[in-house]
């Protein structure tokens, strides 16, 4: 796919232009419109041998959840491309400087950090207010504009609260860039906006003593060291640092959330009235935590287990997790309607639900050809689609519905292991077809899934003929006529 964007070339539109930059989960292009009032680029994830799933989970994040935000502290959205076709996502290009630029040439005076973190604070609050938590905080991430406005990018590890959070779902680990990430996502939970304070703490103490105040660790080990080790009080490193900028840095900084500042308005304000700002003993630290101390919070975070995600607005009886089974592998078995069918009925059901849509398939060869559904992204990315081609008859909001495509040996295990993982109150999948009664109907999905499921299960059937009968539309009787209990 990349190798076809090069400059001159035209995409949907859009005149293809230079490479800004390359990472590990894709590269970003400068294009053109005519249309445009303001320069573009273009995120492109990677696809091919190689690479991972990964970079297209956080592309499809970031493609829901950007159209959503507006406002001076998030780039604005133009376009996204076609899953089939080449997978893009077109924005505004911010003129500035990352923070990570200013950062290069070590710590900042405190009226800098101040106001540079007085702006970050006010992105922060902007994206909270509109229902979503960043979770990648971090200097790369924040451009500071001429005029002094901070503007948060990459929201591809972000969390909406109105739209599936496909890497909670599917429980992968994105807890955001070691250094900067919060206990909270330490411990796999990504529902705290006051995760993003933390990160703030991060990058204020960066900037006022040009270190880290949790080193840079590479393992979950290290990860996990911040939610018992005292950092060092950055007054001990940046001798004559004033009090008040402590007290705000290591306020951030706590490791239980409701210790921290409930609201990144709260930071800005103190940021920008150091005469305000309550001083505790925080403020006047100059070594860490006594070793006794360190040990007793050590001894009191192995008592911290992973946080299991539910975030319900009203009882689940009455705002159903939905999962659907879908086979992406055969896309034009005769089952694929009647599950629709069924699928659709039971979601009419009730006024507030989320359709979990999921694809098993088996994994791709070890040994990698050179493009399309011979990668496992590519492979991946293929199926995806499948699924999307799949629920769009179904003309369900984005904000309803999440898809996700798992490699797997034991179709039927895994779907009951997702279930479980993602409190689901009802799958629905396909019945094996007529031949597949005389060849092993214990052996199949459906009956693994049916005996094994915690939670309801409805087994769909397509119609069938008997003879003198007509059709006889099977599917109907998948669920009760009258009452429906989850």
């Amino acid at each position: 796919m990349l190798e076809k964007l090069t400059p001159g070339t035209e995409l949907d539109g859009f005149v293809i232009g230079e490479r800004i930059h390359s990472g590990a989960q894709g590269v970003i292009i400068g294009v053109a419109s005519p249309d445009a009032e303001y320069a573009l680029i273009m995120k492109v994830p990677r696809v091919g041998q190689g690479e991972s799933s990964e970079s297209l989970l956080s592309f499809e994040t970031e493609a829901m959840i950007l159209p959503a935000l507006s406002g001076p502290h998030v780039p604005r959205f133009v376009a996204v491309g076609d899953l089939a076709r080449t997978p893009y996502l077109v924005t505004e290009w911010v003129e500035g400087e990352s923070l990570e630029y200013w950062l290069d040439g070590g710590r900042l005076p405190a009226v800098e950090v101040a106001r540079v973190g007085a702006a970050i604070a006010d992105a922060l609050h902007s994206v909270h207010l509109q229902h979503t938590i960043h979770l990648d905080l971090k200097p790369e991430n924040v451009i500071l504009k001429r005029d002094g406005t901070a503007v948060l990018i990459d929201f591809g590890l972000a969390h909406h609260a109105h739209y599936p959070d496909l890497l909670a779902e599917e429980e992968r680990f994105a807890a955001g860039s070691a250094p900067y990430i919060s206990p909270e996502q330490v411990l796999d939970d990504r529902s705290d906006s006051r995760s993003d304070i933390f990160s703030l703490g991060v990058v204020l103490y960066e900037m006022a003593t040009g270190e880290m105040p949790f080193g840079m660790p590479e393992t979950m080990k290290g990860m996990r060291d911040r939610l018992w080790r005292d950092p060092v009080p950055p007054r001990s490193i940046a001798k004559g640092m004033a009090p008040w900028l402590q007290e705000i840095i290591l306020r951030c900084l706590e490791t239980r959330a409701d210790d921290r500042y409930q609201s990144a308005a709260y930071v800005a304000f103190d940021l920008r009235n150091p005469e305000q700002v309550v001083l505790t003993e925080r403020a006047t630290k100059l070594e860490s935590a006594s070793l006794f101390e360190q040990v007793r919070r050590w001894w009191n975070s192995h008592d911290h287990l992973p946080i299991t995600r539910r975030r319900p607005l009203v009882p689940a009886t009455e705002a159903p997790m939905v999962m659907v089974a879908v086979d992406t592998s055969h896309p034009n078995d005769q089952r694929h309607p009647a599950l629709q069918r069924a699928t659709s009925r039971i979601l009419s059901l009730s006024g507030e639900f989320r359709l979990i849509c999921v694809s098993v398939i088996r994994a791709a060869p070890l040994v990698e050809g050179s493009g399309g559904t011979a990668t496992a992204s590519g492979l991946h990315l293929e199926h995806l689609v499948r699924l999307r081609h799949w629920v769009e008859p179904l003309g369900l909001p984005a904000q309803r519905l999440s898809l996700h495509v798992i490699e797997s040996a034991n179709p039927a295990d895994t779907l009951l292991e997702f279930a479980r993982r993602n409190n689901v109150n009802i799958i629905v999948l396909g019945a094996p077809g007529p031949k597949e009664h005389t060849l092993a109907w214990w052996r199949s999905v459906a009956s693994s899934v049916t005996a094994g499921a915690h939670c309801s299960v409805y087994v769909v059937r397509v119609p069938t003929v008997r003879s003198g009968a007509g059709v006889i539309d099977e599917d109907a009787a998948a669920y009760p006529p009258a009452q429906f209990g989850w």
